[in-house]
C-alpha cells in the first residue's frame, strides 16, 4: 500500500528544495527551515514504521 503521508512530505520537500536552489535562498529562510522540519517528520515517520513492521 502506498504511504500517502510520506509521498506528500517528499513532494513538498522536493518543491521547496527546487525553489531554494532556483532562488539561491539562505539557510535561515522559512523555506529552508520547513525542509529541516520535513526531514525530521520523515525520520520520525520512518522510525514509527520500522517499529510497527513485524519482524519475520
Amino acid at each position: 500500500m502506498a504511504d500517502l503521508y510520506q509521498k506528500a512530505l517528499n513532494s513538498e520537500r522536493r518543491s521547496l528544495w527546487a525553489e531554494c536552489r532556483l532562488k539561491g535562498l539562505a539557510k535561515d529562510t522559512p523555506q529552508r527551515q520547513r525542509i529541516v522540519e520535513i526531514d525530521a517528520l520523515l525520520a520520525a515517520h520512518k522510525a514509527k514504521q520500522d517499529k510497527a513492521a513485524p519482524k519475520s
